[in-house]
């Protein structure tokens, strides 16, 4: 039969990226079927391109087709003769709109020309339109532009340009259409805000400093701070906040002063703004050591300090005060100040002992002032302090003999006697005894022999001094003198005399007063307190002429009597009048307190004492022990004034009255308070001015 073929398809249209499958049938008796491309090459399989024959038909599948696989393709059969028939099929290829570069967001520097990218393509090509704010944007307005591209040219973009741009492409042959959103981020580079760009502070207080960098820029701006040119981090020492924004500089140091960078930068750019730290110092005494001179030399005093500013120098003697700046000289001309950058020399020439002490550095500025003290200690040969030579004891009593010495550095001390040298051990009848400057020679004379000269020689490195003493045989006191007697009563009298001209080269231990009556041959013996020349006698009887003498009494022994005198106690009388005091009793009862005066020689009695209320002229008596110290008077009228008489008997008769005037309250109102009860309950007591006596009390 007559070879025919036949396509299934004459003309096909296929997008970009599709698959499509063709088939070919054959009738008669085939004895091949091949497909052959645009290009006349028998086609065979390949990963794009699958054949597959089946008797009378073949199929050809085109897999994920391209442009260049547009074409006629053709389907020839081959029969056993040879002879050939085909069919073709047209296979058309178009590009779907298909958008390849649209990044979202695309981001631009405020101020520049922004081009946001729309890359589509298609075939045939597409029409491409922008959106902004749901508006179409036309070409060749100021604020835009359409470019050839496609791309939409913005012209010095800023922030109000942000948002959302819609590009649309259509392909108007096919109907077809698609856009992408594009957001539009425009970034403004980053402007700082210093409010301040200079600090001080001062170091080592523990002080703290804060530097405020506000960053404004979109995004927003990232903020470090620099310093000789390396970023800072955060540590115990550098504090930031606010994204960086404040740095605070902790436990600020000297070294922490200088400039510091703040630095902001994002997408659009880089700025930064220098602040600088002032550190002052406080001043600060870095060097002033304790100087030791030979009494005589020159001293020189050095005080160095450090601080920011550098500081003033002075310095001030403790001793009186005195104070020395750079270039002061002393009114002697022997201290002189000479000073130069952060250091000063104090000068003594002619050191002496009033030099010895205490200087205080003090180094001063306008921020603060630092002192420090240093000691001048001054060595000198051994000075000895007292001016007591000479000792007195007698046979078996032992004395110490001191010797007492300023010495800078200690001194060696040594005794001697008759230039042989007394062994720190001492001997049979000498002891030594050492403290720091001082040397004690224990001395018990035996004899004769023990009494005379001493040397105590001290000695150190810077000299050596010796000083004589001498031990003198003691005597006893020669006899007080101007023996007096006063405030002579009935039963006592008070002596006084006056010391000795000799107390026989020991002190004075006590006197010894003798008195006795003068038709007596017994004395009686009163010692004194201590050294005191006044003696109290008491004991004796009124109306009686006495002897008394005087005698000194020291480690020695008692020397020789005054001269005796002699005097007469006064003879017994009356008691003087009472002296009374009042005080307020408990409810309706009065307390007088009795004061007993001069009781005429004889013991007092009694007291008699008579009262009346100052409207009545009968009295009322009451008679109390003279050994009492008060009278109570009760039961007593309220609200009235009482008249009281007081008397002291004793056996010689009566004293002279006293008189005594009170008043009682009135009755306390029991509903009242306490507060008010004491003060509406005052009493007033006037006593009457009897002979010598005047009395006057207010009691609450």
């Amino acid at each position: 039969g007559v070879l025919q073929v036949s396509i299934s398809l004459k003309k096909v249209e296929l997008s970009v990226g599709e698959s499509k499958f063709f088939t070919c049938t054959a009738i008669g008796e085939p004895v091949s079927l091949d497909w052959y491309n645009p290009q006349g090459e028998r086609m065979v399989p390949s990963p794009r391109v699958a054949l597959h024959n089946e008797g009378v038909r073949s199929r050809l599948t085109l897999y994920n087709a391209n442009v260049e696989d547009a074409g006629i393709y053709r389907c020839q059969a081959t029969d056993a003769q040879g002879q050939t028939q085909e069919a073709t099929v047209v296979l058309e290829i178009y590009q779907k709109l298909t958008f390849r570069d649209v990044p979202s967001p695309q981001e631009f520097r405020q101020g520049d020309v922004a081009e946001v990218v729309c890359d589509v393509t298609s075939s045939p090509v597409p029409v491409i339109a922008w959106y902004y704010n749901n508006m179409e944007i036309f070409e060749d307005t100021e604020k835009f532009q359409l470019l050839s591209n496609n791309n939409l040219q913005v012209q010095r973009v800023t922030k109000a340009d942000e948002g959302v741009y819609r590009c649309e492409a259509r392909v108007e042959a096919r109907g077809e259409i698609d856009f992408r959103d594009i957001i539009l981020v425009v970034n403004v580079p980053p402007v700082l805000s210093v409010p301040q760009q200079s600090f001080n502070a001062t170091a080592d207080y523990g002080e703290s400093v804060t530097f405020t960098c506000r960053a404004y820029g979109s995004p927003e701006p990232d903020v470090t701070w620099h310093r000789k040119g390396v970023e800072l981090q955060e540590s115990e020492q550098y504090v930031m906040r606010a994204r960086g924004t404040t740095l605070t500089i902790r436990n600020i140091k000297q070294d922490d002063g200088g400039s510091y960078t703040c630095k902001a930068s994002n997408k659009a750019g880089e700025v930064q703004q220098e602040i600088v730290l002032k550190v002052f110092v406080q001043p600060h005494i870095t060097k002033l050591r304790n100087v030791t001179a030979v009494e005589g030399s020159a001293a020189m005093i050095s005080c160095k300090a450090e601080g920011e500013p550098l500081p003033d120098i002075s310095w001030r003697r403790a001793s009186d005060g005195y104070s020395f700046s750079d270039g002061d000289k002393s009114p002697d001309g022997r201290v002189e100040v000479r000073g130069r950058r952060g250091e000063s020399m104090l000068t003594i020439v002619g050191v002496g002992l009033s030099d010895w002490g205490r200087f205080d550095c003090e180094a001063l500025s306008r921020i603060g002032g630092h002192q420090k003290s240093m000691f001048l200690d001054i060595e000198y040969a051994p000075k000895f302090q007292t001016n007591h030579t000479i000792f007195f004891s007698w046979e078996g009593n032992p004395v110490n003999i001191s010797c007492d010495v300023m010495s800078n550095p200690p001194a060696t001390m040594l005794w001697r006697r008759d230039k042989l040298t007394i062994p720190t051990e001492g001997t049979a009848n000498m002891r030594v005894h050492n403290a720091p400057g001082r040397s004690l020679l224990e001395v018990t004379p035996m004899s004769d022999r023990d009494f005379g000269r001493y040397n105590c020689t001290a000695r150190n490195n810077i000299g050596m001094r010796f000083q004589e003493f001498i031990l003198a045989q003691a005597d006893v006191p020669s006899n007080p003198y101007s023996v007096r007697l006063s405030s002579i009563a009935q039963r006592t009298a008070t002596v006084t005399f006056m010391k000795p001209d000799s107390h026989g080269g020991v002190p004075i231990d006590h006197y010894l007063v003798r008195y006795k009556d003068i038709s007596s041959h017994d004395w009686r013996d009163v010692q004194s307190h201590g050294t005191h020349t006044i003696v109290l006698l008491t004991n004796l009887e009124p109306n009686t002429t006495y002897e008394v003498r005087v005698a000194a009494v020291n480690g020695k022994g008692q020397g020789e009597f005054s001269r005796t005198e002699s005097f007469q106690t006064l003879p017994i009388r009356e008691p003087s009048p009472p002296s009374v005091q009042g005080q307020r009793g408990v409810g309706k009862a009065y307390r007088l307190g009795l004061v007993k005066q001069d009781d005429g020689g004889m013991p007092i009695l009694e007291y008699i004492v008579k009262y009346k209320t100052d409207k009545e002229e009968q009295w009322m008596t009451k008679l109390v022990p003279g050994l009492n110290d008060f009278v109570v008077l009760q039961p007593l009228q309220w609200n009235t004034q009482y008249e009281v008489e007081i008397t002291a008997r004793n056996v010689k008769g009566l004293s002279e009255p006293t008189f005594v005037k009170f008043s009682m309250p009135q009755k306390p109102d029991i509903t009242g308070t306490q507060t008010s009860t004491k003060h509406t309950t005052q009493t007033k007591i006037l006593l009457t001015c009897v002979f010598f006596f005047c009395f006057s009390f207010f009691f609450i």
